[in-house]
C-alpha cells in the first residue's frame, strides 16, 4: 500500500513538472503581436496657404516585430484616417514579410502620403488653423507567424489611435502615436 502511494505521488509530480515545462516552452515560443506607431504626421503648410479644395496628408508608420524567434508575413494592411465620423482618406499597404528580431527590434518603416477627401478638406483645414484637430486612425490586417519553420494560423489585427494636430499641421507636441487594440466605444 505504501509503495502504491509513493508511485502515485511520483506520477503526480512527474505530470506537474512536465506540465510546467510545457507551459514554459509555450511561453517561449508563443509569438507576440507586432507594434504599430505613427512616428510623424503632417498636413503640409502649403495646403494651408492656398484656397485649394484638395489636400494631402503625410505620415510615417513604424511596424515593429518584437519576436526573437518568429518571422511575420503580413497580408494587405488597410490604413484609414477619420475626422469625426467622416473618412478623410485611406491607404492599402501591400503585403510584406518581416524577419526575426535577433539583436534589436525588426522595424518596417513606411513613409507615405494620401489625398484628403475633397469635401472634408475645407473643414479639416479650418479646424487646424483655428486651434487643433483630432483625427482617428484605424489599421486592420491579417498576419501569419513563422516560428522555427512552423507556420501558424492566420491572425486578424485591428488597431486604432487618436492623432491630435496642432496649428502647425504636425502632431501636437511631436509625440508618437501608438496604435492600440480596437476599442468597441470608438466603433461607428
Amino acid at each position: 500500500m505504501c509503495e502504491t502511494k509513493n508511485l502515485c505521488l511520483w506520477l503526480v509530480q512527474l505530470v506537474y513538472i512536465l506540465g510546467l515545462l510545457g507551459f514554459c516552452l509555450w511561453l517561449a515560443v508563443h509569438p507576440r503581436s507586432p507594434a504599430y506607431t505613427i512616428i510623424k504626421f503632417s498636413v503640409p503648410l502649403t495646403n494651408h496657404n492656398n484656397g485649394s479644395s484638395h489636400g494631402r496628408i503625410e505620415y510615417e508608420l513604424d511596424i515593429k516585430n518584437p519576436n526573437r524567434d518568429s518571422c511575420i508575413l503580413y497580408d494587405d494592411t488597410f490604413l484609414t484616417f477619420y475626422y469625426g465620423e467622416d473618412k478623410v482618406g485611406n491607404k492599402t499597404i501591400p503585403c510584406f514579410y518581416q524577419g526575426k528580431n535577433r539583436e534589436k527590434s525588426e522595424i518596417h518603416r513606411l513613409i507615405d502620403q494620401m489625398d484628403v477627401e475633397t469635401r472634408l478638406w475645407t473643414d479639416l483645414r479650418k479646424a487646424i488653423m483655428n486651434a487643433s484637430a483630432e483625427l482617428r486612425v484605424d489599421l486592420s490586417t491579417k498576419i501569419v507567424y513563422y516560428t522555427w519553420g512552423i507556420k501558424s494560423k492566420q491572425h486578424g489585427i485591428n488597431r486604432e489611435g487618436k492623432i491630435r494636430i496642432g496649428k502647425d499641421g504636425m502632431i501636437l507636441n511631436n509625440k508618437e502615436v501608438k496604435l492600440r487594440h480596437a476599442s468597441k466605444k470608438w466603433k461607428l
